[in-house]
């Protein structure tokens, strides 16, 4: 996530445009290292600012949600509701494109004079903090304390002053180069053409980094040896004309989302995306909101599946290697046939043999009677050694038979483990991961507890709603799947699902008359995006009408058979369909 300069001199525009000017009406810290700012006066007549300073997940945003605070202010709250409160913010600016906001405020102190304090938020990943400053730049307290034993660089402690360590080489700011200028800072570094543009500018990350090289026609990852001067230079020039949108304010904040999962945000437009969906908006704080709500629904999950996650892979990697060492025996059992051929041979010609011989020579009539040599044990009999090779031909075929057996089973549990794996990917909810639990209980996987309440399914399937309003239902894990097409689905509903892969059973309902060539497509996009083929550009889906869908007995929930079906090619995009519950 790229919560660099370039999104806080987006967020200092938005704040200036908004609470400059504002009164602080109320000053809460809901959590240890978050504040929730209101402020009072300006257009709207309220804002609330929600400022972060997690090593996690750092943010400030404008807000409507108001979060409950504890019984007890804690500290660093307080120090502020005494100095700043009814404060009226004067100046809001950002440093050299820093990931730093300073916020000015002007205040009464008891004597009734007017003082000035400055709330310093640094949004630098596990670095972060709030800072709160006299006028003269001394520390007067902060969310988090530094000392130096913690970093020898700068301490954040009160009554220590503040200042912007410097921890690596000098940056330059982009909005006071030329395009000569910019080619002399990158031109020379002995690295990707992508690093050197973020090591060489203040507040830009790798992903503007590379969204600049993709607008100039430059892969990010070659060296900046390898380019020409002209193509240096083109890519100086884009530098430029970014950095003239930086001065006009020009933003145009974006989330780039993978299907419904959000992958990144940014300020500017993202033209490196071309094959992901980009939603734009109006308000970097709303960018910030919803994509920092939504990642935190995925990581959550994320988080609550991994015991699930880690049981299913182990189990996987266990039955991949079963698989492919009984495949090698399988291999290693085809010279059977050799065995009985050899054991056949000397039955027919060895009764001539002299005592003590170590090989037969022999036409073998299998094979246009071309000549075989035979190994022979000199200790033996022809009649014994005929015998052992007997021996090894019916051993090889018992095994044979076995293995196909048993390779057939270990595949199908391998099927099956794949998904369950696909369950978890598109898993939104801890409803979703009961089902899912349940199963791997039921096939072994988990050992069952003893005692302890049956969970309550509350898990239902994705339901959408096609352009042309047909209804399109999803089952999000195997037992869903199994239900969705064989109790919800009627006979000449159409069932689709992705071709030789793990999947979600997809069920459109039908209606009176010929379906729209349309919901088809639609439906493929679903099957296409709720397998493990999501990632892939095109993915092959197999579709027939749910009375042509079978499930052989005993089988393992969601595994079914069909004989008969049509085919089709989709993108598994599905930003454009609409999801009517869950």
């Amino acid at each position: 996530m790229a919560f660099d300069g370039i999104v806080i001199a987006n967020l200092v525009h938005e704040l200036n445009q908004t609470i400059l000017n504002t009164k602080i009406s109320k000053i809460a810290q809901p959590e240890a290292d978050e504040l929730l700012l209101t402020c009072k006066g300006g257009e709207a007549g309220q804002y609330r600012v929600a400022i972060s300073a997690s090593a996690a997940l750092p943010f400030l945003y404008l807000t409507d949600e108001n979060k409950p605070s504890p019984m007890t202010a804690p500290t660093f709250c307080m120090v502020l509701r005494k100095h700043i409160a009814n404060g009226r913010i004067t100046r809001i600016f950002q440093p050299h494109m820093e990931r730093i906001i300073h916020i000015k405020i002007e205040h009464l102190n008891e004597m009734g004079d007017l003082c000035h304090k400055t709330l310093v938020i640094e949004l630098m990943g596990k670095h972060s903090n709030i800072i709160f400053c006299n006028e003269d730049g001394t520390i007067i307290d902060s969310i988090k304390h530094v000392s130096s034993a913690v970093s020898s660089l700068r301490e954040v402690l009160p009554g220590k002053p503040y200042f912007i360590a410097t921890t690596q080489e000098e940056k330059h700011d982009l909005l006071s180069l030329t395009a000569e200028q910019i080619h002399d800072a990158i031109s020379d570094r002995p690295c990707s053409v992508c690093k050197a543009i973020y090591g060489a500018f203040t507040g830009v990350s790798p992903l503007i980094a590379n969204e600049l090289a993709h607008r100039a026609g430059i892969d990010g990852d070659q060296p900046v040896a390898a380019c020409s001067r002209e193509e240096l230079m083109h890519l100086c020039n884009h530098i430029t004309w970014f950095a003239d949108t930086l001065r006009d304010n020009a933003f145009s904040p974006v989330i780039v989302r993978k299907g419904k999962e959000p992958v990144e945000f940014s300020a500017i437009e993202l033209t490196m995306y071309k094959d992901y969906d980009v939603e734009h908006f109006d308000s970097i704080s709303k960018v910030l909101e919803v994509f920092y709500a939504e990642k935190n629904v995925y990581n959550r999950i994320r988080q609550k599946s991994a015991d699930l996650r880690r049981i299913v892979s182990t189990a996987l990697e266990r039955n991949s290697k079963k698989y492919d060492l009984q495949c090698k025996q399988l291999k290693d059992s085809e010279k059977k046939d050799k065995y009985k051929v050899y054991g056949e041979l000397i039955n027919s010609f060895g009764y001539g043999l002299p005592e003590g011989a170590k090989e037969l020579e022999a036409e073998n009539y299998y094979d246009d009677n071309k000549l075989i040599k035979i190994p022979l044990d000199p200790t033996l009999t022809p009649q014994e050694n005929a015998q052992k090779y007997f021996d090894r031909y019916g051993k090889l075929k018992r095994t044979a038979e076995a293995l196909h057996s048993l390779i057939e089973e270990t595949r199908a549990q391998i099927d099956h483990l794949e998904s369950i794996q696909n369950s978890l990917d598109i898993a939104l909810t801890s409803d979703d991961l009961v089902q899912i639990k349940e199963e791997l209980i039921e096939y072994g996987f988990i050992k069952k507890g003893r005692g302890g309440k049956k969970q309550k399914i509350k898990s239902r399937p994705f339901h959408y709603i096609s352009s042309d309003g047909y209804d399109i239902y999803v089952g999000k894990n195997n037992y869903q799947n199994d239900e969705l097409t064989f109790k919800f689905a009627t006979g000449n509903d159409w069932w689709f699902h992705a071709k030789k892969m793990p999947g979600s059973h997809v069920v459109v309902k039908a209606k009176d008359g010929e379906m729209p060539d349309r919901v088809f497509e639609e439906a493929g996009q679903l099957a296409g995006f709720y397998s493990k083929g999501r990632d892939n550009e095109k993915v092959e889906i197999d579709y027939l009408q749910k009375k042509n869908v079978k499930k052989p007995a005993g089988s393992a929930p969601g595994f079914v058979v069909y004989y008969t079906n049509f085919s089709l090619t989709i993108h598994p995009d599905i930003s454009k369909l609409t999801l009517a519950d869950s």
